[in-house]
């Protein structure tokens, strides 16, 4: 049996944030999903609507940015980030995930401001020029995007962390960002079907979601092909800043409301 309308008056707007998202428009409008989707139903089971939905939005990723990406820092991130996967699949019963939005959120912050730092210098003349791949840093980063992708959806800021100063074109940096998360999102359904968080209903709810969530990812893509590096990387610093906002306040809440 469908939800009701109240379901899709509620789940709607979720999937266009994260269509949007999907189409290469920052991780901030992906984090408003899962949140705005459990007015409607429990989180875990937004997660788990959400999981098929992001995979269909992948595909469409996928063939729309098929001829730009950097197969050099996938290379570097996806081994720590299927690490993470299994580590968050292990230990899925036992930490607390407000407290590794919390934890994402915060750090986040901290680059994008360090980030505004260097915009400061360079406006005073001082050249900032694009960071060289860092394996440890990739291995790390990696790990801690695989996990907090596992178990809060939360993947995106840690990728960003390492990817946004390699100053990659505009193109080239978001058909990676497409290609890292739709290899994750394709490994998590080993772990969720596992763990009992897909089931039939689900699925045929999700299902009803599909067109606009095609419709959404090709919007968004739309957008971001038109955006000059000027534009782009600003607005995607932008993003991660209120995604990290949005992580922090979240995890904050829930943890002190429990204290």
């Amino acid at each position: 049996m469908l939800p009701d309308f109240q379901f899709y008056a509620i789940a709607i707007p979720a999937v266009l944030l994260v269509g949007f998202s999907k189409g290469g428009m920052g991780e901030a409008l992906s984090l408003m999903g899962v949140p705005l989707l459990s007015l409607a139903v429990s989180p875990v089971q937004a997660a788990a609507l959400l999981l098929p939905i992001l995979i269909a939005m992948d595909l469409v990723s996928l063939w729309m940015w098929r001829q730009h990406g950097d197969t050099k820092t996938l290379t570097m991130l996806l081994p720590g980030a299927l690490v993470g996967i299994a580590i968050g699949w292990a230990t899925s019963a036992y930490v607390p995930r407000d407290a590794l939005r919390l934890i994402i959120g915060v750090i986040t912050v901290l680059f994008v401001l360090r980030y505004a730092y260097n915009v400061w210098r360079a406006r005073r003349g001082i050249v900032i020029p694009a960071k060289p791949h860092r394996p440890l840093q990739a291995s790390f980063l990696g790990s801690f995007a695989g996990y907090g992708s596992f178990v809060a959806h939360a993947g995106g800021p840690p990728f960003q962390i390492y990817a946004l100063p390699l100053k990659l074109q505009p193109r080239e940096y978001t058909g990676t960002m497409v290609r890292f998360f739709a290899i994750l999102n394709a490994v998590k359904l080993i772990p969720y079907f596992a763990l009992g968080q897909l089931d039939l209903s689900n699925l045929t709810t999700s299902m009803t979601l599909f067109p606009l969530a095609m419709l959404a990812t090709m919007t968004g893509a739309w957008v971001v092909r038109r955006m000059q590096p000027q534009v782009f990387y600003p607005f995607m610093y932008t993003m991660a800043f209120l995604a990290g906002l949005k992580l922090a306040y979240d995890g904050l809440i829930v943890l002190a409301m429990g204290s």
